[in-house]
């Protein structure tokens, strides 16, 4: 009897709702929805009929960005330069991250605190960083001119981009590698070792599967990261179109509202519909984002 009442009560413990609606708790959320209305619904809804528009017989401002081969020219190459970092970061990042995860030495606290430093600087900063490096007067300019006679300059070309949108993009996949490190099982690994598995056999069959959703997860950041990465373009000045560049001059330079907003929101639906995508590619895998 007593079996059949646990029994009973397990039942509707089981059919009881995982949360139940207080409206006392709801009054909680009247700040966080008010911010939300005011400084993102509304200015997004503003944004998306704005791009709407038509000014005369140009048309939309939507059908000026997909028919111009200059705006989708700069969303490829943003793209591209943005996937480039991405495979790079996780690249470098990664082989990093499980090296400090697992291993023990003398300063190692302080060696990722110095790997990680870089997430607290600005674009602007990162960018001016860059043009020590590598700028007419920077370290690079200043070895050339001592070795060959001839200044080293590239920081105001693509390889100068691609560093600095790479500086602030491997201390995300640092910290996300070593993140997961810890929660891998090593006793896979043991297992592959006693079956006569080489380490690079280990590392891609064992390892890299088991980071794999954190890769994919934080590769998706990276890549959102540089898409819209404004302050380190803006103060290199490169010949290349990058679109949060090129949406600034719009509306700057050329007072264009209209096409502003229609390549702001194409190139923030781009980013969405690639974290859309890695989202669910990661959950049907057994990882979280």
């Amino acid at each position: 009897m007593s079996r059949a009442l646990s029994n009973r009560a397990a039942v509707r413990a089981h059919r009881r709702p995982l949360w139940r609606w207080r409206p006392g708790a709801a009054v909680a959320l009247v700040p966080a929805a008010a911010v939300l209305l005011a400084f993102w619904l509304l200015p997004l809804a503003h944004l998306v009929l704005l791009g709407g528009e038509s000014r005369g017989e140009a048309g939309s401002g939507y059908w000026q960005v997909l028919s111009s081969a200059q705006y989708l020219g700069s969303l490829a190459q943003t793209s591209v330069l943005a996937a480039s970092v991405t495979l790079a970061a996780l690249l470098v990042g990664s082989i990093s991250g499980v090296f400090l995860a697992r291993q023990r030495f003398f300063g190692r606290s302080a060696l990722v605190a110095l790997l990680t430093f870089p997430l607290a600087f600005p674009g602007v900063v990162v960018g001016f960083l860059v043009i020590l490096l590598a700028g007419r007067q920077g370290l690079f300019a200043a070895l050339g001119m001592g070795l060959v006679g001839e200044r080293w300059i590239f920081a105001y070309s693509l390889a100068g981009l691609f560093l600095g949108y790479l500086y602030f993009s491997i201390p995300r996949v640092i910290l996300t590698v070593m993140a997961a490190s810890e929660s891998l099982d090593t006793s896979l690994e043991e297992a592959a070792r006693s079956l006569g598995a080489s380490h690079w056999r280990v590392t891609w069959d064992v390892i890299v599967p088991g980071l794999m959703p954190a890769l994919v997860s934080c590769g998706a950041i990276c890549f959102a990261t540089s898409m819209g990465a404004f302050g380190t373009a803006f103060t290199l000045g490169t010949q290349l179109n990058v679109t949060p560049v090129a949406i600034y001059s719009l509306f700057t330079n050329y007072a264009n509202f209209t096409v502003a907003a229609a390549l702001s929101v194409v190139l923030g639906a781009l980013t969405w519909v690639v974290l859309l995508v890695v989202r669910k590619w990661v959950r049907q895998s057994g990882g979280l984002l």
